[in-house]
């Protein structure tokens, strides 16, 4: 007999939490946003990956030349290295090795300015983006807002808000200029 009401005590138990649950998680308000899409197509970031064209362009013209000299030394090579003493092949080929280390490691100077430059120009951005999340969902009364790129595998459309919180986030970064 003791038992009996123990379980029917636990039954009622289980029954009120799933109860409480279920009536919790239709509260629930989720918000889908594409990070990578707000930054792209917010003003900021546009003005940012126009920057970062510029630089990239600039520093491209300066290893054309380059580029070219050690495409010249190569033909170079193959075309006389048959006429030539194995001295003077092998003191070519030394010196267009060298040439070509020296290349690759302006280049990867290069790469590397202009990560230090992306960093640079779309760290304010996700601050701004962060902060505009986060007021967004309090005022939209979201319990969550995820980016669609970081884990999740599906979501229907209608909780995409990425193209309002582009706009307020153009706003923001207005407002801060």
């Amino acid at each position: 007999m003791a038992y009996k009401r123990i379980l029917l005590a636990g039954i009622f138990l289980l029954l009120t939490c799933f109860t409480a649950q279920s009536s919790s998680a239709a509260d629930l308000k989720i918000g889908v946003i594409n990070v990578q899409k707000i930054i792209v197509s917010c003003e900021s970031g546009k003005a940012a990956k126009e920057r970062f064209d510029v630089k990239m362009k600039e520093l491209q013209g300066s290893f054309k030349k380059e580029e070219e000299d050690l495409k010249l030394m190569q033909d170079e090579i193959k075309k006389k290295s048959s006429a030539w003493s194995e001295e003077k092949k092998a003191e070519k080929v030394r010196e267009y090795q060298k040439s070509g280390r020296e290349l690759q490691a302006k280049t990867e100077d290069a790469r590397f300015e202009m990560k230090q430059l992306q960093d640079k120009e779309i760290e304010p951005i996700l601050k701004a983006l962060e902060k505009v999340v986060e007021k967004y969902g309090k005022e939209k009364g979201f319990t969550v807002i995820l980016d669609s790129k970081n884990g999740v595998i599906y979501f229907d459309e209608a909780i995409e808000v990425s193209d309002a919180i582009t706009k307020k986030l153009n706003e923001a970064m207005a407002a801060a200029k």
